[in-house]
């Protein structure tokens, strides 16, 4: 398969891909729903007599529930079988782990489902991420349906991506859907692992790989509620202290009922009520923004909320202070030389990319390159920069190709001819 990526082989290959329907992916051997603890030791016996890597998947209720817990997870081994093991039933996977723990993983977009696959015991030691790597590969899409189609020629459906996977019982249709999501990684694996070793990127890889099984999947932000869509159009501390209050309210509503908040009362109804400054509890009914399913029957929760925000002497700030930097588009006005700083090491990064066959923020983060081009090291240097970047999270194949170019590129902007002009202005 690795043949057709190169060349005219794979022109020619795309073309016939255009003019002929790819076949569809099937299920491969019984699948296994697995709802009982019996059923479970059963499964787990099976795993263990099995083969090579684990493919593992995770489906959750993104949008209908409150929590990220997982809802159903896919395991598939060759020489074992396909088990969809329904976790709020099992409750306990300590067997599953013992036997799975220190086997490599393959996952597609493990950061997805890390954090839910931990919180019931599942927690990789290794991981063979494919979309990681096909993103490391330069492929245009990594979508899992898309490297499928690419690297294996099948059209894989993605018909329930979305689902309420806390349903019950589960349609045999996304069973089927489930089951694919696993039973075809193995070979994936093997087709992206050719093209790594191809490519000569094994290490970059690993490292981009363990980086991922040792990040922090789950932040912690010190006042959430900022993150309401639209609170940017609230005015003044006492609006946003409505919107606060408004905030905490749904949550906690939300969290009670395991719903997903937005299906309660949408941020654009809240956003609405802490602009409008409601006065009395008529005036929060009568606003035509603030709908929802839960507006009406909670109004006197809302109206609470609202009095709370209208009364407190917590007020918050308006402009949250933090690490943050301004928006590059400000850095021409605000501090000209990080901006070309920025514009030379963008430039000259993109150029590493390029010869690397890989997107730019996977050669080194907008974020990091942003920081390290807005206060450089006052040492400057490869070294220093290296150091720099190091300390804010970058891997040590990241800094190998990256730190000599943007010193360089640090250097050649401070000599740009209108630097001179800035300094002496």
């Amino acid at each position: 398969m690795t043949d057709a990526l190169t060349g005219a082989d794979h022109e020619a290959a795309a073309s016939d891909a255009e003019q002929a329907p790819l076949p569809d992916a099937t299920i491969q051997g019984p699948v296994v729903f697995i709802d009982t603890r019996e059923n479970f030791l059963h499964a787990v016996d099976a795993i263990a007599a099995g083969h090579g890597p684990i493919a593992v998947d995770a489906e959750r209720a993104s949008g209908f529930r409150y929590s990220q817990r997982a809802y159903l997870v896919q395991v598939y081994r060759r020489g074992s079988g396909t088990f969809l093991f329904d976790p709020p039933a099992i409750g306990d996977f300590s067997e599953l782990q013992a036997v799975i723990g220190d086997e490599e993983w393959i996952l597609h977009a493990a950061s997805q489902d890390l954090t839910c696959l931990r919180e019931i015991g599942l927690d990789p030691t290794r991981i063979f991420d494919t979309e990681l790597a096909a993103r490391l590969l330069g492929l245009p899409r990594v979508g899992l349906a898309a490297v499928v189609e690419r690297l294996l020629g099948l059209h894989l459906a993605k018909e329930h991506s979305a689902a309420d996977w806390s349903t019950r019982p589960l349609p045999s249709s996304w069973l089927d859907y489930a089951a694919l999501d696993v039973q075809l990684l193995p070979d994936l694996r093997d087709e992206v692992a050719a093209l790594i070793m191809q490519q000569g990127k094994e290490r970059v890889a690993e490292e981009e790989f363990d980086a991922v099984l040792k990040r922090e999947l789950t932040l912690t932000r010190s006042e959430p509620w900022r993150r309401l869509s639209g609170v940017h159009s609230i005015r003044g501390a006492r609006g946003l202290a409505v919107a606060r209050e408004l905030w905490l309210a749904r949550d906690d509503l939300a969290r009670t009922q395991d719903v997903s908040p937005g299906r309660l009362v949408p941020d654009g109804s809240l956003v609405a009520a802490a602009r409008a400054m409601p006065k009395t509890k008529r005036e929060l009914a009568a606003l035509r923004e603030f709908s929802g399913r839960a507006s009406r029957s909670e109004i006197d929760r809302w109206w609470a909320a609202v009095e709370r925000g209208l009364t407190t002497d917590d007020l918050p700030q308006t402009r949250v202070p933090g690490e943050s930097i301004p928006p590059p588009r400000a850095w021409s006005d605000r501090n000209p030389e990080a901006d070309r700083r920025l514009k030379a090491a963008r430039a000259a990064l993109g150029d590493v990319a390029e010869s690397l066959d890989m997107p730019i923020e996977n050669l080194l983060t907008p974020d990091t390159l942003r920081r390290v081009a807005w206060q450089p090291p006052v040492e400057g240097g490869t070294e220093a920069v290296g150091a720099m970047l190091g300390q804010l999270g970058a891997r040590p194949w990241q800094i190998e190709a990256s730190a000599q170019k943007i010193a360089e590129a640090f250097v050649e902007a401070s000599q740009a001819p209108d630097a001179g002009d800035d300094a002496a202005s």
